[in-house]
């Protein structure tokens, strides 16, 4: 008696479903067939199994492993497919099974559409070479596919399953992102903790205690059906680590950030991450979440490897002081009366070979030092640099700005003018008017004539960028003053928005001087 599985497969690609409760109507029609083949042959039918939405490269399709285990146990002696691609796509498996193990088990496998059949020992080469092409059709289309999403990660199109952190799909437009207020909010408080000083693994324990969900967590709550490979618990805690995520990821300032890992090949669902030149990133893509400068000033601490006290806090100079004459960062350290001091790293490595000298300050010295400096430095600058930004203004956009526009206008205009003239060419070349060799030397002369306008279009467009940036420098120093002028406090945010670094020097045993040099993000 012949006793036949049916097996069914439906591609994701080519699923077309009535409801997500549904069998799709391509799985129907293929159980319908193949049931009625059955029936016809006097088959009795064992069992029908059935995977909707898997390719027929993944070998890790529930009802399909489920029917070989049950092939293998003898519970039926027949497997029936519509096509020998519905049972799989991958050649290694058409041989390690049709070849192989169905000839173990004794198993007979059947397709109706493309006649295969493995009692017929004479098509054995057509089951090989169908295999060789439906392969060879995976290993195309995947390469269609990734073609696809590369013009689209360089378009600044986002192609990902979910959302990142912080944004949530366009509904007007899938690829692209607009801001999630709620995480954004988040995202936000991180930044702004991490700049006061706190360290990543005290930022984590903050939002822990206050019942914050993670980006795991949160969109689980929001619906997703997100899972993170990485995760090792699921109780939506935070971690340093993607804090520190959080921390270095440019998507933040509105660069869209993608390509940061591939496939090894299209079998395998293995990852492999890429260097950093190889990702794809697109400028000003999406609305930021925090700016420009705070960004980069979180990447210059990331950069400096700054450690945090016990209390998750570094001191408001950390990384950024120096001794001025070996040029290793001072090291923070408390003596016996609950001061404390900076001293050279160099020299505190090993004080007997005195490899350098102490260089010692007193913390809360250097602190009222540099508040001094930063007050004198910002009285110093104040008229001086509001008359420069506004001479600069006036003069950017009353001449030079003007001026370049309108050279902006006449060379897209006269760009606009070679291409209607090659058209008319062409079209004078078909109607016999102009011979093969005029229409070459015109096409040559136009083309050149265009790259020549396209070369000058970038040089003004290069000035124009150039004056904005300079006008976007000259407002933003004029912030900058009127936000730091007579200050009374320092913090960790101020330091490193307006210090470069500060380098110390030995104290003067006679006068005791010491020289604190300071050197301006400005």
């Amino acid at each position: 008696m012949f006793r036949v599985a049916i097996y069914c497969r439906l591609s994701d690609e080519d699923r077309n479903k009535k409801s997500s409760m549904d069998d799709s109507e391509s799985i129907q029609n293929q159980k319908n067939l193949l049931m009625n083949y059955a029936v016809d042959k006097g088959w009795s039918i064992y069992k029908i199994y059935s995977d909707d939405d898997y390719s027929g490269l993944n070998v890790e399709r529930p009802e399909f492993n489920r029917m070989l285990k049950d092939g293998e146990e003898g519970k039926f002696n027949i497997i029936l497919c519509k096509t020998q691609s519905r049972f799989t796509r991958d050649m290694e498996v058409v041989e390690k099974y049709l070849h192989n193990k169905f000839l173990e088990w004794g198993i007979r496998f059947v397709t109706v559409v493309d006649g295969v059949d493995t009692l017929d020992k004479n098509n054995k080469k057509s089951r090989q070479i169908n295999g060789l092409v439906n392969e060879w059709y995976c290993e195309d289309l995947s390469e269609s596919i990734k073609t696809i999403f590369r013009m689209k990660q360089k378009r600044g199109e986002f192609i990902g399953s979910f959302p990142p952190y912080g944004y949530m799909k366009d509904p007007k437009n899938r690829n692209k992102l607009i801001v999630d207020r709620e995480a954004a909010e988040i995202v936000n408080i991180i930044f702004k903790l991490y700049t006061e000083g706190n360290g990543t693994h005290h930022i984590a324990n903050i939002l822990n205690g206050k019942n914050i969900p993670n980006p795991t967590k949160y969109k689980q709550l929001k619906g997703f059906k997100y899972k993170n490979s990485f995760l090792k618990n699921d109780y939506g805690f935070w971690n340093k680590t993607t804090i520190k995520r959080i921390l270095k990821n440019q998507l933040y300032i509105g660069n869209m950030v993608q390509h940061k890992c591939k496939k090894i090949n299209y079998k395998t669902k293995k990852m492999k991450n890429l260097d950093q030149d190889q990702w794809i990133i697109v400028e000003n893509t999406h609305e930021a979440i925090v700016d420009k400068n705070t960004f980069y000033l979180v990447q210059k601490r990331i950069k400096s490897k700054i450690k945090s006290t016990k209390k998750g806090e570094a001191h408001i100079f950390a990384g950024k002081v120096k001794c001025l004459d070996c040029k290793n960062t001072m090291a923070k350290n408390n003596n016996g009366n609950g001061y404390s001091y900076l001293r050279c790293r160099c020299y505190l490595s090993n004080t007997k070979k005195k490899l350098c000298t102490s260089h010692s300050i007193r913390l809360e010295e250097l602190e009222y030092v540099i508040l001094e400096r930063i007050n004198a430095h910002m009285k110093l600058i104040d008229n001086n640099s509001k008359i420069a930004a506004k001479l600069l203004k006036e003069q950017c956009t009353e001449t030079n700005v003007q001026n370049l526009n309108r050279q902006l206008r006449n060379v897209n205009k006269e760009i606009n003018l070679i291409m209607d003239a090659s058209k008319n060419i062409y079209f004078d070349k078909v109607r016999g008017i102009i011979s093969e060799i005029q229409f070459k030397e015109y096409a040559e002369l136009f083309l050149k004539e265009k790259e020549f306008l396209k070369l000058k279009k970038e040089d003004i467009n290069k000035k124009i960028c150039e004056i904005e940036n300079k006008l976007t420098s000259a407002e933003s120093l004029i912030r900058k003053i009127d936000k730091y002028k007579k200050l009374s406090k320092l913090t960790h945010y101020i330091v490193n928005e307006l210090i470069d670094c500060i380098e110390i020097g030995e104290k003067d045993k006679f006068t005791m001087e010491q020289e604190v040099r300071v050197h301006w993000n400005f």
